[in-house]
């Protein structure tokens, strides 16, 4: 049966993770403790088709992660034209760049940002110009797949070349884990639920952290339930204001 296959193939993905990637676990959760403890605030910016959002303003989640994006609009409407002569760095590079310079980011802070290739162009150049800038990025990759392409950002790098710290989803290169008769492609992308487990991981040893550095981070109650929303709004988000946890 397929589903059960699913399961098996997201177990086995699992343990490559506890078995390969614990290490580096730890020492992101104990980054975001250490930047939490200093005063640093903690942005995620999309990771593998926004799982950030399981983790940004969720019951049972810590108040200080806080989502990072950013979007320029622009009003041009002449016909289509090609723009290949002009260079990858002119079109792009200027943008991640502005946002950051833009934002409420300072050095210190801590980013997680996500490229399962690890050259995905917009992600790429966000990281280069945080870590430029002096921000901790945490980037979600998957190593078989970045180790079988090539780089696009002018840097001639790859995300897991620089950031401060890479965390390997363990996702096959292309994404999907099964093969299935009848079907051309693969089947079930591994690397969104690799990532959330990894995102949940990290936090739990962040949060225990905190409590060892006698910091009591604030952790939501879910809005829906009896209580939620007056706790949230009246106890954690003020103390988050003030103190940053």
């Amino acid at each position: 049966m397929l589903m059960h296959r699913y399961q098996e193939a997201v177990d086995k993905l699992f343990a490559k993770v506890r078995d390969t990637q614990t290490e580096n676990i730890i020492k992101a959760g104990n980054m975001v403790a250490e930047s939490v403890s200093n005063g640093g605030c903690i942005f995620l910016s999309g990771i593998c088709h926004s799982i950030e959002m399981d983790l940004i303003y969720r019951g049972g989640g810590p108040i200080f992660y806080k989502h990072f994006s950013y979007k320029m609009e622009i009003e041009n409407p002449s016909r289509v034209r090609d723009r290949s002569d002009l260079g990858y760095e002119r079109q792009t590079l200027a943008a991640a760049r502005y946002a950051l310079q833009q934002s409420n980011i300072r050095p210190g802070d801590v980013l997680f940002v996500s490229s399962v290739s690890g050259r995905t162009a917009s992600v790429v150049d966000l990281a280069y110009e945080a870590v430029q800038m002096g921000v901790k990025v945490i980037a979600f990759t998957s190593m078989e797949y970045a180790q079988q392409v090539d780089p696009v950002h002018p840097s001639g790098k790859k995300l897991y070349e620089f950031a401060t710290l890479t965390l390997d989803n363990c996702a096959p290169a292309a994404e999907a884990m099964l093969e299935v008769e009848g079907i051309e492609a693969r089947f079930a992308a591994a690397s969104g639920i690799a990532s959330d487990y990894i995102m949940w991981s990290l936090t739990s040893v962040a949060v225990e952290k905190l409590l060892e550095m006698g910091i009591t981070p604030g952790i939501l109650k879910s809005a829906n339930f009896p209580g939620g929303n007056d706790y949230n709004k009246t106890i954690i988000e003020p103390h988050y204001d003030e103190f940053g946890w």
